[in-house]
């Protein structure tokens, strides 16, 4: 019997002291970002993205690492800008498709442009390239081939 006095009591005094809350919203605060680049910054990372093109064409490693932000420089091997040059043909010449933001896993945005080959009206998306803030390129992405 004092078994089952003792096991209502804790479960009296759970109930007793447990608290309700109400009226708490949870609200998520995201940086703004504007819609479109300004013109100074698509000029910045379109110099920085042409200067990278010509370092692989080059195979000039310490002129790529100049260009690569510093949070991927550990990362990027050889063999990645190998299959970052083979994956577009670095000889044309590339024209911007279109700038934004493009959105992270983590939920924040950061500019990109997406190039196309110039001078050919039925070249669709080629390569993006992602940079952060400062101008430095944080991600190359070549656009899948089809077979």
């Amino acid at each position: 019997m004092k078994k089952i006095f003792l096991g209502l009591t804790v479960l009296a005094t759970q109930l007793m002291f447990a608290q309700k809350v109400t009226g708490v919203k949870v609200e998520k605060v995201q940086k703004e970002i504007p819609a479109q680049l300004s013109k100074e910054k698509i000029n910045l990372y379109n110099d920085n993205f042409l200067k990278f093109v010509e370092a692989l064409k080059a195979p000039d490693r310490s002129g790529v690492d100049v260009l690569l932000s510093d949070k991927v420089k550990e990362i990027v091997t050889d063999d990645v800008l190998k299959k970052v040059k083979e994956g577009f043909d670095v000889n044309k010449k590339l024209e911007i498709l279109k700038t934004g933001y493009h959105r992270l896993m983590d939920g924040s945005s950061l500019p990109s442009i997406n190039y196309k080959y110039a001078g050919d009206p039925s070249s669709k998306e080629v390569i993006m390239a992602v940079f952060e803030e400062d101008g430095k390129i944080i991600g190359v992405m070549p656009a899948k081939k089809d077979k």
